[in-house]
């Protein structure tokens, strides 16, 4: 007989938990025989005990196996299931790109992504910003642009990993976020329960990251590719820096527009081109769509120069509800803030650092990213222009331009946007863009 308290009391006690007892306590957690009193007091003892890697493996396939999982056998695909997941940051606009370079590639990208809180921005905000854009969509409509353009970018619906939900809801509310364990499963119950059959994760590093050091960040991407690979799907973890923006934006429609510039070759950021490129190479080569990552990162350069990439992301928006011209007239179609213009420094030298968090900061105090999660968003302010480590600027020249509503708002984020880059004397060492990759 499965008594939540006993399987509560042996995870307190440091006690290793079977495949069984974890299974029948997800199960309670989905159809509420469990309570949400035994489900604090089980991620309160997890948070302090800890896991060992089987037991993570069979929490997240537990969370995994909560709702439905997405089977692609029948859809008459011509190639891999892959996807990309980041723990966030400030720029990180690596999604909107990624997606469409690996349909174009051979890849089919069933994207399930979440919106920001606090400082790092989501991906479906950024998609809320093209008129008509449709981020909540049936599996048959899902499934749909799937097949069609290789590649959906969406929302978690209730029918996927609900116990991750539940679960989420109240570790946010009784301090438990922050378990190696709980994040694992967290993250990757709603991967893989897309039918992928390849992943690569990006663990950011640095002032903009979600884990607060590098040895956690290592220590997350450890776990990540460990558990998702022992629960079936191929994965890479690479760690990136995050201790500046990563995109030259920062903020909903002006990252979007970022994106477009960058698959038309308007304008590719270096920092940006060479995560986006690295994550790929690595899902081209796990998924045995290039034979190695100097062919991998061919391949994708190859879609971005001759435009495939570009084609495939019009055509996703277009299966979602958005415009059918967004490629060609985006600029006509985002939102425009009423008041843009540049905060200018006071003094000449390089910037020798920059609190990515302060910048995100200062978007959400601008309205473009939210405080609680039920905050409505201004999808036209943000930051763009914004200057990179090592960068040389003289007294007068712009640290960033601001896209701000009112004036107030605007002045604001300015303090907020000098506090965060520091001018020295000397130009900084440049730090690494991908620190190090891991596998299981």
């Amino acid at each position: 007989m499965f008594l939540p308290q006993e399987v509560i009391r042996k995870k307190r006690e440091g006690l290793k938990l079977s495949e069984q007892e974890i299974n029948d306590f997800i199960q309670g957690v989905t159809k509420d025989t469990v309570s949400e009193g035994q489900v604090g007091a089980f991620a309160m003892a997890t948070y302090f005990q800890g896991m060992e890697m089987d037991e993570r493996i069979s929490l997240t396939k537990a969370m995994r196996d909560s709702g439905i999982v997405m089977n692609w056998d029948n859809e008459g695909l011509k190639g891999p299931i892959v996807d990309k997941h980041s723990t966030g940051g400030v720029g990180d606009v690596v999604s909107l790109m990624l997606g469409p370079m690996l349909a174009a590639c051979g890849g089919y990208v069933p994207m399930i992504s979440g919106r920001g809180l606090g400082h790092t921005g989501g991906t479906l905000d950024k998609l809320d910003s093209i008129p008509g854009y449709q981020t909540s969509v049936d599996e048959e409509q899902f499934r749909k642009v799937v097949k069609e353009a290789g590649v959906a970018i969406v929302s978690q619906t209730g029918e996927l990993a609900p116990a991750d939900k539940r679960i989420y809801a109240i570790r946010d509310v009784t301090a438990t976020v922050e378990s190696i364990d709980l994040i694992t499963a967290s993250i990757l119950a709603k991967k893989l329960a897309e039918g992928l059959d390849s992943l690569v994760m990006d663990v950011k590093v640095g002032s903009g990251a979600f884990m607060p050091t590098y040895e956690a960040s290592r220590e997350l991407g450890e776990s990540i590719a460990k558990v998702a690979t022992g629960a079936g799907v191929k994965t890479t973890v690479l760690l990136t820096d995050m201790s500046q923006c990563l995109a030259s934006s920062a903020g909903n429609a002006v990252e979007v527009a970022e994106a477009v510039r960058f698959l038309t070759g308007e304008y590719r950021a270096p920092r940006l081109l060479e995560v986006t490129v690295a994550l790929g190479a690595e899902l081209l080569v796990s998924s045995n769509l290039a034979p190695d990552l100097e062919m991998a990162r061919d391949k994708l350069m190859a879609c971005l120069e001759n435009g495939r990439a570009a084609d495939v992301f019009g055509r996703m928006v277009a299966g979602l509800g958005g415009p059918e011209d967004f490629v060609q007239r985006y600029d006509h179609y985002l939102p425009k803030a009423s008041i843009i213009k540049p905060v200018l420094t006071e003094i000449t030298g390089y910037v020798s650092e920059v609190n990515a968090r302060e910048l995100g900061l200062a978007v959400v105090a601008m309205g473009g990213g939210r405080r609680t999660p039920t905050d409505s968003l201004d999808y036209s302010v943000g930051l763009t222009g914004v200057c990179a480590l090592g960068q040389n600027i003289a007294a007068g020249e712009p640290l960033a331009m601001i896209h701000a509503s009112t004036e107030q708002a605007w002045n604001e984020a300015a303090r907020m946007v000098r506090e965060a880059v520091i001018l020295s004397d000397k130009r900084p060492e440049a730090l690494p863009t991908v620190y190090e990759r891991i596998t299981a």
